[in-house]
This record gives C-alpha cells, structure tokens and sequence, in this order.
C-alpha cells in the first residue's frame, strides 16, 4: 500500500469516526454579552464533576470535525463544548472560508471562547478548576488567545495556530501550553515556534511544543490526503491526549 493510500484511508476513518455523535451530544445556547449564542455540548457517561475542553473550530466552521473531536474528547471523559464562532455559518472552499475568518471580529470570539469557559465551569457536572481549550489553525490561535484572556484555564493546547510575539503580552501567560506543528507550515514558520517556545521559557512559562518536520499547515485536520498526514497526527493527538490527562485530570 502505497503512502498516497494510506492518507486516503486514514482520513476516511477520521471522518468516519468525527460523525459518530456521542449519544450526551447536543446543541445548545448559552449568552456571550448581550448576544446569544449556540454551541455543539458533547457529555461523558457516568456521574460526578468532571474535567471540561472548550473545543475550538478551524477556519472551516463547526464542522463535523470539529463536532466529532468534542465526541471524541466525551468518550475520553471530558465534558467538550465546541464554539460556534460563525454564528451558524460553515465553509466547505478556501475562499468562503478566508472571507468568514477575515469577518470574525477577534474580541467577538474572544468575548464568545470566555463566554464558553463560564458555561462550563457553572455546570454541575464540570470541576470548574480543570476546564482548558483546543484549536487547530485559526481555532489553534485562539486557543492562545483564551489562555490569554482567561488566567484560570488549567491548559491550553494549539495546532499549528497563530503565535504572539509580544514580549509583555507572553509575560502575562499564566497557562500551561501544548503545541504540535509543521516543519513545512508557511503561514506559521518553523522560526517563529521556536521564537516562541524560547521566550516563552525564558519568561519562566510552562510550554511544550513539537514541530513535525515534513508536515505543512493542517496536518493533523486536513481531509486533503496530499496534506493529511497520518504518522504525525496519531504522535500530535496522543500528545495532546497525555497534557490533557496531565493537566486537567491528575490531581
């Protein structure tokens, strides 16, 4: 089997596995502001506080990937509510979706990421201490950005999202950060991770990035099987398996 067909296969089971729902799944609304908004809420089986992801879309929308890694995240004992930063809307080409992502206003989505959190921890199913965030390419950026904005997140993990480079800005980080990403990423060069990583080290922060050195942008998310790449995404999501279980469920 070539290494093409392989990549075919393993995204076909991604996205067969992505559209089984867990049965807790649910859309529901919640207020951001003075909007309301929705969101798509996947439960965990079984009863007690448990450990809580605010799930965060890519450019595309909440898709069912994005739908599938909250029931993903369920199965795994987390309480995950996936952000619909769109408002309803989704893109399935390139162009649709840089034209939603160029029309989100950031502190809209930020204002909607912490609206999320506050949702979870006022559940009564939730430990409201053990609650953090994931996001793949533009949702991977505001990962970072929630770290930012929300100091009592327990940790924060980013694919191959959008980093910071202000040094006061990363001075404010008070979250535990993960990040997985592509050696051959244009958008998020290689320099610029390990920019990052250094000074956010250096400032005393606790990260850990890896940098996967033949993946590009969306290797881990990417129904392109040129881009897909399966060996990578397997090592990057049992990573982000191993914080989650580090952070948000060790006492």
């Amino acid at each position: 089997m070539t290494q093409r067909t392989i990549g075919i296969v393993a995204a076909l089971l991604i996205a067969a596995s992505c559209s089984a729902a867990t049965t807790g799944s649910k859309r529901i609304s919640y207020p951001s502001g003075t909007e309301t908004v929705t969101g798509y809420l996947a439960l965990p089986d079984g009863a007690g506080r448990k450990p809580a992801i605010v799930v965060i879309q890519e450019w595309w929308g909440l898709n069912d990937f994005i739908r599938g890694k909250a029931d993903e995240f369920a199965r795994k004992g987390y309480v995950a509510l996936a952000v619909d930063l769109y408002r309803g809307k989704m893109a399935t080409d390139p162009d649709t979706a840089h034209q939603l992502m160029r029309g989100l206003p950031e502190d809209r989505a930020i204002r909607d990421l912490k609206a999320a959190f506050d949702v979870l921890r006022s559940r009564d199913d939730v430990d409201a201490s053990r609650i953090g965030s994931v996001g793949w390419c533009m949702g991977g950026g505001y990962s970072l950005a929630l770290a930012l904005a929300e100091p009592k997140l327990a940790g924060a993990v980013i694919y191959y999202g959008r980093l910071v480079t202000d040094d006061a800005t990363i001075k404010k980080l008070a979250v535990p950060l993960l990040g997985n990403f592509g050696g051959q990423d244009q958008g998020i060069p290689r320099v610029s991770v390990q920019d990052f990583e250094k000074n956010t080290k250096a400032a005393g922060k606790s990260v850990d990035f890896k940098i996967y050195p033949e993946a590009g942008h969306g290797f881990a998310s990417s129904k392109d099987p040129a881009v897909y790449r399966a060996a990578d995404a397997k090592d990057a999501d049992a990573r982000t398996d191993a914080f989650f279980e580090r952070t948000l469920k060790k006492n």
